[in-house]
């Protein structure tokens, strides 16, 4: 039983440091974005642009929601099969799929 308990610590300790660490990647992208050497020079950069900045601005506000939710222990982590979490995490994979077409682009 112990042994449970442990694997689920680590796995929630793991879940947090993951969230944290996307979070400031997100940061990072955000700050990359705002930058001149990233500005939109055709009319679909610039929808992408503005597509770009409203994801990261949805996700940044997702981002305090898990927080808050995990910090008042309202967010069950041992659960392996938390939606939340999972699509807090998908979202991050989205965003950083489209920052990579952006540049490309």
């Amino acid at each position: 039983m112990q042994n449970a308990t442990q694997n689920s610590i680590k796995y929630q300790q793991e879940l947090l440091v993951k969230v944290e660490r996307n979070n400031r990647m997100v940061q990072r992208l955000s700050e990359k974005l705002s930058s001149y050497t990233y500005e939109p020079k055709c009319p679909q950069q610039f929808e992408k642009y503005y597509e770009l900045n409203k994801s990261i601005q949805n996700f940044k506000k997702h981002q305090k929601q898990v927080m808050s939710k995990i910090r008042k222990h309202e967010l069950d982590l041992s659960d392996a099969n938390n939606k939340e979490v999972a699509n807090h995490l998908k979202r991050f994979k989205e965003l950083e799929r489209d920052f990579a077409s952006y540049l490309l682009d």
